[in-house]
C-alpha cells in the first residue's frame, strides 16, 4: 500500500496567492455550511446537509481535476464544486431554498435538496455541450453509494475513447480527447459498507479504468462509529489486496490525513497522474477528517461523540490546521488571515442574502398578484368576510411559498360558485396560468423534451423482399445489432456472456469476432455495475446496450435504474441525459427465477425509462433502431420463448423503426377487446382461435409499449365497437393489468362504452413453479383465457352462449 507522507516540497510549487485563495475559499465554504444550518432552523429551508470539515481535501482534489474530467460524488462536495468554478455560493443557497429556477440553481432547478451537485451538460436544445472542454459533475443522488455504479461507467468511457480509434475522429472530440479524462468519485467512509461500493471497486480493478475514488473518513456514519462499519476500521486496509504490483494489475492506494495541506496536494497529484496516464484506478483514503456540525440538521453530533473525540475534532479541524501551517511557514500573518476569514464570512452572507432575495422575490411577486385579485373578488363576492379571512391568512405567512398562494386562490374560488363575476373569472384564469407554470417547474423533463425524444423518431415501416428468408428470431436481432455496430462507432454492447459466445440466445453470435472486444464485451456477474457502466458511458455521449441476462435479475440493479437513470433528466431539469438501452428477456421459460414478469414493479419504479415489450424479435429490432436514434433510455424486454421461432428477415433491418406508444391490432374481432403484450400475444391468440369455433369474435391489441402507453388513445376505439374489454398479462394480480385498466377505463374513459364488467387475467400470486406443468398452472393458458372470455359472453348473452 502506498501511503503518502508530508511533502513540504509540493507547497513550494504553489505561490502565496494561491495558498491564501485556498484559505479564503475554504472559509467561504465553511461559513456557507454554518449559515445554511441556521437557515433551516429559521424555517427558511426544509433540510440541510453540509460539507464542513472536508474543505482542505476537496481543495486539493480540485487542483487535480482538469477540463474533460467527470465527478460522481455525494452531498458533502460543496468546496470542490466551488474550487473548480462550477458552483457559486449564491447557487448553493438557491438550492437550499429550493429555488425552482434553472438560472438560480443550475444543478436541479430546485428539485433536489441541498448538496446535490451537477453541471449542465446539455444546451437548451438538449444537445451535448463540449464535454471535453468542461469540468463536469454528474447529478448526485442521495442513496448512499448509489453514485458508484455510474462512476465506473464514466471511467470506462475513457477506456473506450482511448482504445477505439473511430472515437478519436474530430466529430467525437466534444466528448473526449483520446480518453485522457479521469472520473473522480467521492464517498463517505460509512457508505463503503454498501454492496454497490464493493461491486464497483472490483469491476474497476478488473477493467483497469481511470477512476480516482476518494473516501472522506470522519470515523462515523451518522451516529455509528467506524468499528461497526468496516473490518479493521479502515477501508484502505480492507482493500489492501487490491494494491497492484509489478506482476498483477490492481489499484494504487493512498492514505492521507485530511488536515495535512502539503500531503493532500502531493497525494492528489500522484493519484490523478497514475489514473490519467496509465489508466489505472486509484483510491485516496482521506483519514482524520472532522464533521463539525454533525451529519445534518436532523440532529446534533454531541449526542453520540465522546468528549475526547469532540476535543480532538476541535483541534484537528482542517481549516484551523491550515491556518497553523500558513503561520508556521510565514506565508501570512495572523492579522491577514483574520481579515481573510472576515471577508469570507461577509462574502458568504452576501451570497446567501442575494439567493434569498431572488427566491422570495419571485414568490412575493406571485403572492401580490393573487392578493390584488383576491381583493377585487372580495369586493364583488357575496362572501366578503370569508375571502377577507383567506387574504389575512395569506398575508400572515412569515416565509411564504407558492403553495400558500395557490391554496388561497383555490379556497376563494369555492365561493360564489356558478357566478360570472368578472373578478372571479380573472382569479380563475390567473390560477390556471399559475398552475401551468408550476407544472413546468416541478413536473417537466421526466422524458426528453428535445427533438430527439423517442416519440419524435420518424416511423420507417418494415420492408420484406418477396422471397424473404425465414430465420430464427434471434437471427433478426443479430442482423439488427450488426447494422447498428456498423452504423455508429459509439454503439457497444456489454453483459454476461454477450461477447465470446454471443449471448445465451445467440443474438450477438459472431459480432465480437467482427468488431472486437471493445465493442461487444463480456462482463462479470454484476448486474448493478453493468447498468452503471451503461449509465456513465451514455452520460458521456456513447450509445451502450447493456444486457441483464434475465428479467428476474433486474432486481439487482433496480435501485440504480430507479434512483439514477429513471430520474436523471427530471432531477436536472433537462441538464443531463443518459440514453442507455437495457436489453433483457423475460416471461415464459422455466421456474421461479427464469420466467418472471414483474411488470408492475417495473412500471412503478422506472418512470422516466421507456418500457418496451415486443411480441417477437422483429418488433424488438424495430425498437432498438428507434431508441438508437432517440436520446432517452429504454428497457427492452424480449420474449424468452421467441428466439427459435421463425420470422421473415426484413430487407431494411437497420433502418425500420417501431413507434413508441402505438398499439397494434393483431387480430380483428367484434365481440371482446383483449389488451395484452409480449408472449401473451401468442397465448391469447390461441385462445381466440378456439373461441372462434364457438362463435366468439375476439379483437387482440398488442400494446407494444407499456411506457409510454397508447398515446393516441386507440384502444378506446376498439371498445366502442366491442363494448367489452379484457386485460391479459403475466404479472401478478394488480400489476400491469391494473395499470392498463386505469389507462384505458379512466384516462381514455372507455367505461362509457362497456356492456359488461371489465376483466383482468393475470398470473397467480406466486412465482411460476418449475416445468411445463408449473408454467401451465401458474400463468394464464389458452384454456383459462377461453373460459374467462366465454364466461363474459355467457353473462352478456346467456341464450347464445350457454354455460359450459
Amino acid at each position: 500500500m502506498a501511503t503518502t507522507k508530508k511533502a513540504k516540497s509540493k507547497a513550494k510549487t504553489i505561490n502565496t496567492e494561491e495558498i491564501l485563495n485556498d484559505y479564503k475559499l475554504g472559509w467561504e465554504s465553511r461559513h456557507a455550511s454554518l449559515m445554511g444550518r441556521k437557515e433551516v432552523f429559521m424555517g427558511k429551508a426544509k433540510f440541510g446537509i453540509f460539507g464542513d470539515g472536508k474543505e482542505l481535501a476537496q481543495l486539493a482534489m480540485a487542483k487535480a481535476f482538469k477540463a474533460g474530467d467527470f465527478r460522481s460524488g455525494y452531498y458533502r462536495d460543496q468546496t470542490f464544486m466551488f474550487a473548480i468554478g462550477e458552483l457559486t455560493v449564491q447557487q448553493y443557497f438557491a438550492q437550499l431554498y429550493a429555488h425552482a429556477n434553472v438560472e438560480a440553481d443550475p444543478a436541479s432547478a430546485g428539485r433536489l435538496m441541498n448538496g446535490h451537485f451537477a453541471t449542465r451538460m446539455l444546451d437548451e436544445a438538449g444537445q451535448y455541450v463540449e464535454l471535453s472542454k468542461s469540468k463536469n459533475s454528474t447529478a448526485d443522488v442521495s442513496p448512499t453509494a448509489a453514485q458508484m455504479p455510474r462512476l465506473l461507467g464514466l471511467a470506462f468511457a475513457s477506456k473506450l475513447f482511448r482504445n477505439n480509434d473511430a472515437l478519436q475522429e474530430e466529430e467525437f472530440q466534444k466528448y473526449s480527447i483520446k480518453g485522457n479524462e479521469v472520473a473522480f468519485g467521492t464517498i463517505g467512509n460509512a457508505s463503503t459498507s454498501e454492496g454497490m461500493f464493493y461491486e464497483t471497486i472490483n469491476a474497476a480493478g478488473v477493467l483497469q479504468v481511470p477512476m480516482l475514488i476518494s473516501v472522506w473518513d470522519d470515523a462515523y456514519g451518522i451516529s455509528v462509529p467506524q468499528e461497526y462499519h468496516t473490518t479493521k476500521g479502515s477501508i484502505s486496509e480492507v482493500l489492501a489486496g487490491f494494491q497492484r504490483d509489478k506482476n498483477k494489475d490492481g489499484y494504487e492506494i493512498f492514505v492521507v490525513k485530511g488536515w495535512d495541506y502539503n500531503a493532500l496536494l502531493d497525494t492528489y497529484k500522484k493519484a490523478s497522474e497514475v489514473s490519467r496516464n496509465e489508466h489505472v484506478p486509484t483510491m485516496v483514503h482521506v483519514v482524520e477528517m472532522t464533521q463539525p456540525q454533525g451529519h445534518s440538521t436532523s440532529g446534533s453530533h454531541e449526542r453520540y461523540k465522546s468528549k475526547e473525540r469532540l476535543e480532538w475534532e476541535a483541534e484537528y479541524d482542517c481549516l484551523l490546521q491550515f491556518r497553523k501551517y500558513i503561520l508556521s511557514e510565514g506565508i501570512a500573518k495572523e492579522a491577514e488571515l483574520d481579515e481573510i476569514e472576515e471577508n469570507a464570512k461577509k462574502n458568504a452572507k452576501e451570497a446567501k442574502d442575494a439567493a434569498w432575495k431572488a427566491f422570495i422575490g419571485e414568490i412575493k411577486d406571485e403572492q401580490q398578484e393573487s392578493l390584488d385579485l383576491l381583493k377585487a373578488f372580495q369586493e364583488e363576492s357575496s362572501n366578503p368576510d370569508a375571502i377577507a379571512e383567506i387574504i389575512k391568512e395569506l398575508k400572515a405567512e412569515m416565509n411564504p411559498l407558492k403553495l400558500h398562494t395557490i391554496k388561497a386562490a383555490k379556497k376563494a374560488l369555492r365561493y360564489d360558485r356558478g357566478s360570472e363575476l368578472d373578478s372571479r373569472n380573472k382569479l380563475k384564469s390567473w390560477l390556471q396560468a399559475s398552475m401551468q407554470e408550476h407544472e413546468d417547474e416541478y413536473s417537466s423533463h421526466l422524458y426528453s423534451q428535445s427533438d430527439k425524444a423517442a416519440l419524435n423518431v420518424d416511423v420507417v415501416p418494415v420492408v420484406y423482399d418477396e422471397d424473404a428468408d425465414k430465420v430464427d428470431g434471434r437471427e433478426v436481432l443479430q442482423a439488427c445489432f450488426d447494422a447498428a455496430l456498423t452504423r455508429d462507432p459509439r454503439v457497444f454492447a456489454l453483459g454476461e456472456d454477450v461477447g465470446k459466445i454471443g449471448d445465451v440466445n445467440q443474438a450477438f453470435a459472431g459480432l465480437q469476432e467482427k468488431y472486437g472486444e471493445i465493442r461487444v464485451m463480456d462482463t462479470g456477474i454484476r448486474e448493478t455495475t453493468i447498468i452503471g457502466q451503461g449509465i456513465g458511458a451514455a452520460l458521456r455521449g456513447l450509445r451502450p446496450i447493456a444486457e441483464i441476462q434475465y428479467l428476474d435479475y433486474l432486481l439487482y440493479a433496480l435501485q440504480t435504474l430507479s434512483d439514477d437513470l429513471a430520474c436523471l433528466q427530471y432531477r436536472t431539469r433537462g441538464g443531463q441525459k443518459a440514453p442507455l438501452i437495457i436489453r433483457t428477456r423475460g416471461h415464459r421459460l422455466e421456474g421461479v427465477w427464469h420466467s418472471g414478469s414483474p411488470m408492475g414493479m417495473i412500471l412503478h419504479s422506472l418512470r422516466g425509462i421507456n418500457v418496451l415489450v415486443p411480441r417477437n424479435m422483429t418488433q424488438a429490432a424495430g425498437f432498438y433502431n428507434t431508441m438508437l436514434q432517440s436520446d432517452e433510455p429504454a428497457l427492452i424486454i424480449e420474449c424468452l420463448n421467441g428466439y427459435r421461432l421463425k420470422e421473415s428477415m426484413p430487407s431494411n433491418i437497420g433502418e425500420f423503426t417501431v413507434p413508441l406508444g402505438q398499439p397494434e391490432t393483431i387480430r380483428e374481432g367484434d365481440d371482446i377487446t383483449v389488451v395484452t403484450y409480449g408472449s401473451m400475444c401468442r397465448v391469447v391468440g390461441e385462445a381466440a382461435r378456439q373461441l372462434e369455433e364457438v362463435g366468439v369474435s375476439v379483437e387482440i391489441i398488442d400494446v407494444q409499449t407499456l411506457l409510454p402507453f397508447d398515446v393516441d388513445h386507440q384502444i378506446v376505439e376498439s371498445v366502442k365497437k366491442t363494448n367489452k374489454i379484457v386485460f391479459a398479462d403475466e404479472d401478478v394480480p394488480g400489476g400491469a393489468s391494473a395499470f392498463m385498466m386505469q389507462k384505458v377505463l379512466e384516462e381514455q374513459k372507455a367505461y362509457r362504452y362497456l356492456d359488461a364488467q371489465p376483466l383482468t387475467i393475470s398470473s397467480k400470486e406466486h412465482r411460476p413453479a418449475y416445468g411445463s406443468d408449473g408454467d401451465y398452472f401458474s400463468k394464464p393458458n389458452p384454456e383459462v383465457i377461453f373460459e374467462k372470455l366465454y364466461g363474459m359472453m355467457h353473462e352478456y348473452a346467456p341464450d347464445n352462449f350457454p354455460e359450459i
